[in-house]
Parts: structure tokens; sequence; C-alpha cells
């Protein structure tokens, strides 16, 4: 099992989309799935986030002072929250990660901290 110096910080990001209908029960499975987190030392911070129509992109590299409307991808999948996680093993993010796909009725993609 690899494992890391300490505990290493991982996101989880949900994906959603179109047609993803949320479960009658969705908001206490991941209210439960944050409590477990919590109570075994995995919690960092968790947030749901605006969906794609609202983000704005900046380019300021050499004082360019650009600003565009909307995301930087043009999917009809997008981010709609994430996790922030710690983790002493790849093996132990990955089954946090599966555990919060199941509790927000969502994919969800793990990409640890560098």
């Amino acid at each position: 099992m690899e494992m890391y110096p300490l505990a290493v910080k991982f996101i989880i990001f949900v994906i959603d989309g179109p047609g993803n209908l949320a479960l009658a029960d969705e908001m206490e499975q991941i209210d439960l799935f944050n409590e477990s987190l919590q109570a075994k030392g995995h919690w960092v911070m968790a947030a749901g986030i605006s969906g794609p129509d609202i983000a704005s992109i900046f380019d300021n590299r050499g004082n360019a002072g650009l600003k565009k409307s909307g995301s930087l991808f043009n999917e009809r999948e997008h981010y709609s929250g994430f996790w922030i996680i710690e983790a002493e093993s790849r093996k132990v993010a990955e089954d946090l990660a599966a555990q919060g796909s199941r509790a927000c009725n969502r994919r969800v993609e793990l990409r640890p901290f560098l």
C-alpha cells in the first residue's frame, strides 16, 4: 500500500449535470458522510459551488486585464461541489471518494494535492 509521510490532502470534486436527479434523502446522506469524515479525522472542508453559467475567467498575466464570463470548460457536466480531505494513503482516499459518490448520488473525481 502506498503510504504518505503523514496525511496528504486530496480534493474530491462532485460532478453534476443535466438529468442527475437528487435523491429525496441526499442531503441527509451527505451530512452523514461529512460527520463520518470529521469523526475519523479526514475532514478539512467541503462546499457546494455555483454552476458554470455564473463563473468568470481572469487572465492578468503580463497585466493583460482580461475577463471572460463563463467557465473554461463548455461541457454539459460540471463541478457542483467538493470535499477536501486528508488521508494517509491513496487507497484510503479512493475509498472515501467512493463513499462520497454514494452519499451525494453523483460521480466524483479524486486528485491529490501537490
